[in-house]
This record gives structure tokens, sequence and C-alpha cells, in this order.
């Protein structure tokens, strides 16, 4: 088991912050992030999600329009959000990333398939990025409330990458976090068969 220090940084002490700190974040500390969370699991090892990184405000400024009114001063002040997204065309680098079996051919032409896995795969990618990016000492702020038709037009206006979700990364101002909301308890949430 890890050490309770380390579970608190993770998951028991850990918050979604909404402010953030007047404090950069470096391109070391985001592939740091990228270089944890890539050795999660996937099936079939097919690592469909992308992470866009947008640190400019000219940048940020292109997301506007996407966002609802709730997101707007957590992504402008944020210093850095990322869009997670999916590679509509993920399947084409199975080959390399399993290559003891021909996946590829089970995922051309299979819409459903590609979609479906896609979809699941990233969203599980998505998390092991948030747990990565608290490994690395920084805070989270992840975030549906976005037209992601809009955000997919302008950051992604080939299709071939389709929004998950966006998170904002950095230093989260405590002093700005309300009480942390109840949790269900293990009997309300969990059953043993």
């Amino acid at each position: 088991m890890l050490s309770t220090d380390s579970t608190d940084i993770l998951f028991s002490k850990a918050r979604s912050h909404k402010a953030w700190l007047d404090q950069d974040i470096n391109d070391n500390q985001i592939k740091q992030i990228y270089n944890l969370l890539k050795f999660a699991p996937t099936s079939g090892n097919c690592c469909p999600a992308r992470f866009t990184f947008v640190k400019s405000k000219e940048l940020k400024q292109k997301m506007l329009p996407s966002l609802d009114q709730g997101n707007i001063d957590k992504v402008m002040s944020a210093p850095c959000v990322v869009i997670i997204s999916y590679d509509t065309k993920f399947y084409e680098s199975l080959s390399i990333l399993s290559p003891h079996s021909d996946a590829k051919s089970s995922f051309e032409g299979n819409e459903k398939k590609i979609k479906n896995t896609a979809e699941f795969n990233s969203s599980l990618q998505g998390a092991y990025f948030i747990m990565a990016t608290r490994s690395a000492g920084l805070d989270c702020c992840p975030m549906l409330g976005f037209s992601k038709e809009r955000l997919n037009q302008d950051f992604f206006p080939d299709g071939k990458n389709k929004a998950v979700f966006i998170c904002g990364i950095g230093y989260g101002d405590h002093s700005k976090l309300y009480n942390r909301a109840p949790r269900l308890e293990f009997n309300q949430a969990c059953s043993v068969i």
C-alpha cells in the first residue's frame, strides 16, 4: 500500500480547483505528466487519447466561444488548460502498440467499434492524466460545460480528433476552496456478491 501522504495527494486531500495561483508550469512538468500516464492500461494497449496543452493567452481566448459561462474564469486564469481528446485513427498505431496481434484490421471500416473503443479508453486515460498531474505536484480542474462541436471545429478542424473533456492544471489557490462535499459511503456505492 502507498503511504498515507501519497494517497492524500492522489485522493483523500486532493481537490478540484476553480481558482489558481499566478504561477506558471513548465514544459518539463507537462512531459512528466505524460510520461507517467502513458504506462496506465487501455484495452489492447490502444492508447487513443491525445492531450493538447494550451498555455498561451491567445489560444485560451480561442476557446472562449465554446465555453459555458461558468467555465470562462476557470479556463482563462489557469496556467494551462488541457484538451483531452481521442484520435479517430488511433488504430493505425496498433501495429506498433499491439504487435502481438493484427488488431488494426478489426477496426478498419468499423466506425461503431472505433468510436466505442476510443471514447471508453480516452476517458480512462483522462482519469490517469488527473492522477499523473497530482503525482507531479500540480492541481486539476476537470470540466465539461463546453460545446464539443465548437471546440473540435476551432482546434481540430480536420476532424481527426474529438474532444472528451478539458482540464485546467497548475497550482490551485487553496484559499478559494469550499469545504469538501460529501461522498457516498461504501455500502451506498458498493456491493460484494
